[in-house]
């Protein structure tokens, strides 16, 4: 039988999902996401539905505005933490962000339609920010 090493334990523990997250790592978290902007929107079916500009793909809901408010900066909060464990880099709030560069690419409909459906199925509103993300995760992945 081979002994783990006590590097490889820790290591382990540190990316294990049924842990509390750690306390600094939670507060950090907490501090990044406070500055994210919320997007709320009525749903019939559960009252309201939030996210945020910079990690739209993090939704909760709530059946009153103030509940879904709470557990959409929750949600963010824990998202935001993942990414702080695992090495990664949460986006910065939009506020700080300065997009004024743009890129034009030029799409069939048929192309343009897949890429709007998927947008939507992934909780984009539209296809620019669903493909500058899609494209930047990409380039980090290399």
């Amino acid at each position: 039988m081979s002994k783990k090493s006590p590097t490889s334990s820790r290591r382990k523990a540190k990316t294990a999902p049924d842990r509390p997250f750690d306390a600094d790592t939670l507060k950090r978290a907490k501090k990044i996401a406070s500055t994210y902007r919320l997007v709320l929107e009525k749903n019939e079916a559960v009252g309201f539905v939030g996210s945020s500009i910079e990690l739209p793909t993090v939704f909760t809901d709530g059946l009153t505005p103030a509940s879904c408010v709470e557990s959409t900066q929750q949600a963010l909060v824990y998202a935001v933490a993942t990414m702080l464990e695992s090495g990664q880099n949460p986006p910065a709030a939009a506020s700080m962000q300065r997009r004024n560069v743009q890129v034009n690419v030029r799409l069939t409909a048929q192309e343009k339609l897949r890429l709007t459906e998927a947008a939507r199925r992934q909780g984009f509103k539209g296809v620019s920010d669903f493909v500058r993300i899609a494209a930047l995760d990409r380039t980090n992945a290399a």
